[in-house]
């Protein structure tokens, strides 16, 4: 453990290793930005992590999802990550939901018990209920806004959802957590506007948004901006970053 991690020790100190390695994560989607969270908060010395997705690796993935290979098309996108996780810090306590985080589905989660929940799930509601269930525990949350059909990852900010701009999708949440009374969300979201994709030819089914395009170096940098705010906020480092 000690020699794992021992770079990160030198810049966050043996007090801060501490209490990331007594800590539980919760990362609600581990995909294109999701599991970037997860490799940084594994390579960060994060004790235990609770990793919930119900997808499966696709070809379509190998672009941008760090799980994703020619070798994992086709398996669960959580054990995947956490077979992974393992690989990185043995230590770490892993449990995978292979689940979405849905109305029928919230009751197996206990926010209280973790530390810090991650939102990087892609739709509205289901982010709204995370919010409200993190809220209701006391357990700090971070969420992923609009990361798809973005090409500048030098956009990027860490804001209170009322203090966004530009992203679509910040602003349906930005009306949402108003009307629900959340005071507060920490969000990354990017200030870049969306581009449109190219060679669309079909329409999306009905009812369904069109599929964005990505890269590899977007969603990965949203990811790991993520994973350096819990962290942060994890070992009490904000004075490090004045």
């Amino acid at each position: 453990m000690a020699e794992r991690f021992s770079r990160t020790g030198l810049l966050l100190g043996s007090n801060a290793l501490e209490k990331l390695q007594n800590s539980r994560v919760a990362v609600f989607g581990v995909g294109g930005v999701g599991g970037y969270v997860v490799e940084g908060l594994a390579r960060s010395g994060v004790g235990a992590l609770d990793l919930i997705d119900k997808d499966v690796v696709s070809e379509s993935n190998i672009n941008r999802q760090i799980i994703a290979t020619t070798e994992t098309v086709g398996r669960s996108k959580a054990e995947v990550a956490r077979e992974r996780v393992l690989a990185i810090h043995p230590e770490c306590k892993v449990q995978c939901f292979e689940t979405f985080y849905l109305p029928e589905t919230a009751g197996e989660f206990d926010f209280t018990r973790y530390d810090y929940v991650v939102d990087a799930i892609d739709t509205v509601t289901g982010k709204l209920m995370l919010i409200e269930a993190a809220r209701a525990a006391g357990t700090p949350i971070i969420s992923s806004m609009g990361a798809g059909n973005k090409l500048d990852a030098t956009k990027f900010q860490v804001a209170d959802i009322y203090e966004t701009s530009i992203c679509p999708l910040a602003k349906v949440m930005r009306k949402e957590c108003r009307k629900r009374g959340i005071e507060h969300l920490k969000v990354v979201y990017s200030t870049e506007e969306a581009l449109t994709p190219q060679g669309v030819t079909e329409a999306p089914d009905p009812g369904r948004r069109s599929v964005p395009g990505s890269v590899a170096w977007v969603p990965s940098v949203a990811g790991l901006i993520i994973a350096g705010e819990v962290v942060k906020d994890l070992a009490g480092l904000e004075s490090l970053y004045e």
